[in-house]
């Protein structure tokens, strides 16, 4: 701020003290270093917090009565400037333009203890983590502790608190969930005195995330051995209650499960009722009641006598449908669908033909072009899209035109030793503020795929959220929008939108949608897949891979199509290499 004197200004509604300045410095220094921006700039703002956070007088009573701020050690005409932009607005644009430019789940890693800036960047560009959940994925998987400087007493410090942060969601993510049923499954099926082992409920039904396991043993209800076997399996933290047939208890890992024992004559209609969901049990119970009939958990009855129970498909055969999957029982009009043979055939994961939205270590991924490419070659894929981030998500270490021209040089020379698979040649552009691309017309002209993407401004109202990415859409270049919502599982979300308004734009523009397989984003949900189904729009169904394992998060997206009604004709990458090119002209 100039040290003149100026006309008294009315502060914020909020009054700003001397601390939130200090704070607004300290979360600038923090995010500058995160994008290793010049130290000296980073020590600047460190020692202006400081500074700010040691003076008696108050910096807004200075400002509000236009008196000139003293001049002090370290804190020179800008940083003077940016406290007189604090005071005034309560905020800062530098501020502000760094949160955009930084994954907004990296922002809340900076608040664990034991973790700062250079640590959050280390798991970012090494391991992806960009958010909370991603972070327990990495501590769970023992990846964080493979990193230079994460030793076991960090690792389990950072373990603490992130369970701490959790602790009040009781929900997980599918594969925090799959790292604690499938075990216990696999245990359970080993017993001699267990006939069969099935988990039902949610996680059987794939929903976005999971509560508890209802796990149902086909054993004998009258010998207590089947039940007393399972209690034993060794990663079991608390027994909450058990007896002969039923027993409540909670993992180590944290979630919570109802084991019961079920005679093999009920097992089917049990597999039936505990699957759920509510709605849907609802809704056949009706129909059995329709028909002069009962159904409960034990099978469906006639006048007392069973009908149905041992197996799950003779329950709805016997009410007249065929067996409806898990993953549409949701009383969303599957059962009027399967009573007109109308169900939809559901797509399956050997369906894909490839990907169509990776990373390599030339952006923020962590394995090489060549080993991405080996890694899908050998899954016997047709093609595999490098899409690396653009110059504008710069945390990410994202491509501006020469180093995108450069890959595209790699990418040619690579598809020549390559036997049986095609590297196609993209990149995920940043959708900007008004809806253009962060990427010249003459460069993305050159690619097969452009995947765009936001990155940045969340918080735009709706319409001009919605008219940003339209605009975005009717670029020429434009292939598809991904994670179109922009949520991120119990962190956020996603940003205002008027998602059917998107999808009836992707129809008339031609393009498609994106339905990202990573699980913390399942972005498009299911409801919203069945839309864009309805409208006639494909959909790629894409890793967002940034390491050859994550190839195998195509099963989580694939469960999510399940979910969406999705056949394999619904899906982008379902096509043929050959058939996908002619796609891919016909949508410029």
């Amino acid at each position: 701020m100039p040290r003149h004197r100026a006309a008294p200004v009315r502060p914020p509604a909020t009054a700003v003290d001397n601390q939130r300045i200090a704070q607004i410095f300290e979360e600038i220094a923090d995010l500058l270093e995160m994008e290793a921006a010049n130290p000296f700039r980073i020590r600047a703002y460190r020692n202006a917090a400081r500074t700010v956070r040691s003076q008696n007088l108050s910096f807004a009573e200075q400002i509000a009565s236009g008196s000139a701020l003293p001049k002090l050690a370290g804190i020179g005409h800008d940083l003077s400037e940016k406290i007189d932009e604090i005071v005034r607005t309560g905020d800062c644009a530098l501020l502000q333009r760094l949160q955009r430019e930084v994954p907004a789940g990296l922002g809340e890693l900076l608040h664990l203890p034991g973790i700062g800036p250079k640590r959050v960047r280390q798991l970012y560009q090494e391991l992806a983590v960009d958010s909370l959940t991603s972070l327990q994925q990495a501590l769970a998987d023992d990846r964080v502790r493979q990193l230079s400087g994460f030793g076991p007493r960090l690792t389990d410090r950072l373990q603490q608190a992130v369970s701490a942060k959790t602790s009040a969601e009781q929900r997980y993510l599918l594969p925090q969930a799959t790292a604690q049923a499938e075990p216990l499954l696999d245990y359970l099926r080993g017993l001699k005195t267990v006939e069969a082992a099935v988990i039902a409920g949610s996680y059987r039904r794939r929903r976005d995330t999971v509560g508890d396991l209802d796990i149902l043993l086909q054993a004998d209800p009258q010998d207590s051995r089947p039940m007393a076997d399972a209690l034993r399996y060794p990663a079991i933290e608390k027994v909450m209650a058990a007896g002969t047939t039923r027993a409540s208890l909670r993992l180590r890992g944290g979630m919570p499960v109802d084991l019961r024992i079920v005679a093999a004559a009920s097992f089917g209609a049990a597999l039936q009722y505990f699957t759920g969901s509510k709605a849907h049990g609802i809704a056949l119970r009706r129909r059995a009641q329709a028909q002069g009939c009962k159904l409960n958990e034990y099978g469906l009855y006639r006048n007392g006598k069973q009908l149905a129970g041992r197996q799950e498909a003779d329950i709805y055969q016997a009410l007249g449908l065929p067996w409806i999957p898990p993953e549409l029982r949701e009383d969303t009009g599957e059962i009027a669908a399967a009573e007109h043979g109308d169900l939809p055939r559901l797509i399956e994961l050997d369906d894909l033909r490839g990907d169509l939205h990776c990373h390599t270590r030339a952006s923020d991924g962590h394995n090489s072009l060549r080993e991405m490419a080996m890694a899908a070659q050998q899954r016997g894929w047709q093609y595999l899209a490098i899409t690396e981030h653009s110059r504008h998500l710069s945390i990410a270490h994202g491509l501006d035109a020469d180093r995108l021209r450069r890959q595209l040089d790699e990418i040619d020379r690579l598809n020549d030793e390559l036997q049986s698979l095609t590297l196609l040649k993209g990149i995920e552009v940043d959708i900007l503020a008004d809806g253009t691309l962060d990427m010249p017309d003459a460069l993305l002209a050159r690619l097969d795929i452009v995947v765009g993407a936001v990155h940045s401004h969340f918080k735009l109202p709706v319409q001009k959220q919605t008219q940003r990415i339209c605009r975005a859409m009717d670029s020429r270049y434009f292939t598809i929008l991904a994670h179109p919502t922009g949520r991120l599982l119990q962190e956020r979300e996603g940003y205002p939108l008027d998602i059917e308004a998107i999808i009836e734009h992707a129809q008339q523009r031609g393009c498609f949608l994106e339905l990202n397989a990573q699980p913390q984003r399942l972005d498009l949900n299911a409801h919203y897949c069945r839309l864009a189904k309805a409208q006639g729009v494909l959909l790629s169904i894409a890793s967002d891979a940034h390491r050859t394992a994550d190839f195998d998060l195509h099963s989580y997206g694939i469960d999510q199509a399940r979910r969406g009604w999705l056949e394999a004709g619904d899906a982008l990458n379902s096509r043929s290499l050959a058939q996908l090119l002619r796609l891919l002209r016909q949508s410029r």
